[in-house]
């Protein structure tokens, strides 16, 4: 049995079928994954996310220590609650975790503090290799075990999520721009998610996490596992630690290269190095969509074939309730253009290439 979130019993109550994720017992659906999927395109659904990994970064030496564990640079982050999507990289240029930063304090101020979200399954390599790069700064990394997290996405999720909120609450963000957060009263509530879809992530004491659940389904918003998280991100474009890239893949053949702040040139972060090496090089491969709108599902590992220039693999592939056929990314030559061949047991299969993004609010995005 793995680690409980606090509302593991709320989602038996619910008819959860539980997996373990991560070293987590976490709801994979309430019993149709193609369902809860619809509901969050259409409407709301919520996701326990609490099994995420949070740590604060306080600190005189906070912000260097963040400029220098980061590809992305926390120098970006002018104001509070601002959020910074990014990744800590090894010498190697590789991969160790993606992650969420906000803005905790006032940038540039004694009060400036940083929160991070990292992914559960990385937790203990993740806290590891950040406290070995902490060493020549003055800072504390602290877990935040005692936060659960509610993640509540769709085009109706904040609608819904204010029937519920305080005054305080709905006020706090009644201006939040996406990719901003906001602290209430021992809540921290950002406007980020990982569904495509418009929405909020709560992080909440744990304590008081089973009421806002609660309050949630009974004002109608639909609880969602795994399953519908991972065809809602992968029609989104949105990478999976793991499967679109690791501590062996750089962010250049991730669809990462926008998450590199190159500027200023004598910022050294982790990796830095190794990464304008292989920027010099430009044969890295590339991280892109593929498309089957014949029968048959992409999956992960398939071998995809581009004549004339070499071969790849799918790194995540599924069917798309939103669209009615198969989507998946791939790692492939950075010489394939917009036609590929996928090896689905033996059999050679046509694929369409696109930009590794199929579906945003709802909406089909791609040619």
């Amino acid at each position: 049995m793995g680690q409980k979130t606090a509302l593991y019993n709320q989602h038996l109550e619910m008819g959860a079928k539980i997996v373990d994720f991560g070293g987590w017992d976490m709801p994979l659906n309430y019993g149709s994954q193609k369902q809860e999927h619809i509901d969050v395109r259409s409407s709301a659904g919520m996701f326990d996310v609490s099994h995420m990994t949070v740590v604060d970064v306080t600190g005189n030496d906070a912000r260097d220590y963040l400029r220098h564990l980061l590809a992305n640079d926390v120098a970006r982050l002018t104001e509070t609650g601002k959020a910074l999507y990014t990744a800590m990289l090894n010498h190697d240029g590789g991969v160790v975790d993606d992650l969420i930063v906000y803005a905790m304090g006032t940038p540039g101020s004694t009060g400036e503090w940083y929160r991070l979200v990292v992914n559960c399954a990385t937790r203990e390599k993740d806290l590891r290799w950040m406290s070995e790069q902490s060493a020549r700064f003055e800072v504390s990394l602290t877990e935040r075990p005692e936060l659960s997290m509610v993640a509540v996405q769709g085009p109706d999720a904040i609608a819904f999520f204010n029937r519920v909120a305080t005054e305080s609450q709905q006020q706090a963000i009644a201006d939040l721009t996406v990719f901003r957060g906001a602290a209430v009263g021992g809540w921290f509530i950002a406007r980020t998610g990982y569904t495509g879809e418009d929405g909020l992530e709560i992080m909440v004491p744990e304590r008081e996490v089973e009421r806002l659940w609660q309050q949630l389904a009974d004002a109608g918003v639909k609880p969602c596992g795994l399953a519908a998280r991972d065809t809602l991100r992968l029609e989104a474009g949105m990478n999976l630690y793991g499967s679109d890239m690791d501590e062996a893949v750089s962010p250049l053949a991730a669809n990462m290269a926008w998450t590199i702040a190159w500027e200023p040139e004598d910022r050294q972060f982790v990796g830095r190095e190794s990464l304008q090496k292989l920027r010099a090089q430009g044969n890295a491969d590339k991280l892109v969509g593929l498309v089957l709108e014949g029968r048959g599902v992409l999956r992960a590992h398939q071998k995809v074939i581009v004549e004339g220039i070499g071969e790849g693999e799918i790194t995540s592939g599924t069917f798309s309730p939103t669209l009615g056929h198969s989507i998946a990314l791939a790692r492939v030559p950075r010489a394939t253009a917009d036609s590929a061949e996928v090896d689905m047991r033996g059999k050679r299969v046509a694929v369409s290439i696109t930009k590794p993004c199929f579906v945003r609010q709802g909406k089909k995005v791609f040619a």
